[in-house]
């Protein structure tokens, strides 16, 4: 299949060399601060999403043979400075934000964070069967039980301080549960049991499901709702003191209540999907209920005119905010993929050769290989920088080989158009 081979090429020859060149910062760690030619910006401070999405990376790129002996080595000394400087000694968890030096800038515990924590490391294990990144991977799930297990309502608190204490209500989130982060302790705990074959992790990890499919969806529409109260009932999103992307467009008023995310909700259905996978379970259940998520996302998401994926709108009408960032068109293009091969509709196969021209022709920086962060509907590039805090490797390299393996799986089912 031509496109096979052109997106391999692409992943073997430009991103992944753009991260194994790049990634290693001099003084230890891992580093994302690039310019659009790929030139560092000066910026040092290391984040919690920073490292562990650059752990995952590698681990995700060893593990599906793409890694090669540079991967093992920049895995090799990257979590020994992880694991030294990013562990809170004191109150256990992993510090929000370091220096570049490894000292202590944002000792708060975000749960977005430790979530991310068991799934790099889970997939270092898988990927390296190094026995420290499944001991510490269950560690953290341990403490996520113990301190973030809402016992009365279900589902998990998000924001807390150093020491485990809740954080205060309202925008340093303390009162607050949100659809992304069950979303992805969700793909945390997935990595999780299929390290360990664990009972409780398989327990947990169905619990976590449950909540989502009960309490997080809009049921008329089966798209996700952003934001909660602790016991769940729908509030409109704000912008909380804490951030973990570039949130440009709500600095002041909550965005509207009736407002669902494309990129989340196709990036939900192939996460769930890889879990029943994981679990052993069947999809019959939930067939259905997929089915209706992907056709909203192809209605009302997927850009008609110029291709790509917009990055919201109301949970039954069109798109509110017609601008396109990187990580939803890279988790689109292996939504759209398991759409189709759920669902067999052809649409999703066309939906996402229009999402990927997209991407070919606007937001991948060939010259140098990795994505632009944000693009206008036509394409026009808005944000130029190819990496920085929150913009890195892991919905790039993720979504490049996720989608191989689908194509080729549609090939062998003889499922080409």
């Amino acid at each position: 299949m031509e496109l096979y081979d052109r997106i391999e090429k692409y992943l073997t020859a430009k991103l992944l060399p753009f991260w194994f060149q790049r990634v290693a910062a001099p003084e230890g760690g891992f580093t994302t601060y690039f310019d659009r030619h790929g030139r560092p910006t000066g910026q040092t401070d290391k984040t919690l999403i920073q490292q562990t999405r650059s752990l995952f990376m590698l681990s995700h790129a060893q593990r599906y043979g793409y890694g090669g002996g540079k991967a093992r080595d920049l895995l090799s000394s990257g979590i020994d400075w992880f694991l030294k400087h990013f562990r809170d000694p004191q109150h256990d968890g992993w510090y929000w934000i370091v220096d570049r030096e490894g000292r202590p800038v944002s000792t708060d515990k975000i749960l977005y964070g430790q979530s991310f924590v068991i799934y790099s490391l889970s997939e270092y294990a898988l990927a390296t069967q190094d026995p420290r990144g499944r001991q510490m991977a269950e560690h953290t799930f341990e403490l996520v039980q113990k301190y973030a297990a809402d016992t009365a309502n279900g589902g998990y608190r998000e924001m807390f301080l150093a020491d485990w204490q809740p954080r205060p209500a309202g925008a340093y989130g303390g009162d607050r549960k949100s659809f992304d982060v069950h979303m992805h302790l969700m793909e945390a705990y997935t990595a999780l049991y299929e390290l360990s074959g664990a009972e409780i992790h398989r327990r947990k990890l169905l619990e976590v499901i449950e909540v989502l499919w009960t309490r997080m969806f809009n049921p008329a529409t089966c798209t996700g709702i952003a934001q909660f109260s602790l016991d769940f009932a729908p509030l409109p999103a704000i912008r909380f003191k804490t951030v973990w992307g570039a949130d440009r467009d709500n600095e002041g008023e909550p965005r509207p209540l009736d407002n669902t995310s494309y990129g989340h909700n196709i990036e939900f259905l192939w996460l769930f999907l890889h879990a029943l996978e994981v679990l052993g379970e069947p999809v019959d259940a939930y067939r259905d209920r997929l089915a209706r998520l992907a056709r909203h996302t192809l209605r009302y998401g997927v850009d008609p005119v110029h291709g790509g994926v917009f990055v919201e709108g109301p949970h039954d009408g069109p798109a509110r905010d017609q601008q396109k960032e990187f990580w939803q068109q890279a988790e689109s293009l292996v939504g759209l993929l398991d759409a189709y091969l759920l669902t067999g509709e052809r649409a999703f196969w066309e939906a996402f050769l229009k999402v990927f021209g997209f991407v070919w022709e606007h937001m991948i920086n060939h010259e140098v290989g990795e994505w632009f962060a944000l693009l206008a509907r036509d394409g026009t590039v808005l944000w130029d920088y190819l990496g920085h805090a929150w913009k890195n490797n892991y919905h790039t390299t993720r979504s490049m080989i996720q989608t191989l393996r689908r194509l080729k799986k549609i090939e062998q089912q003889g499922m080409v158009p």
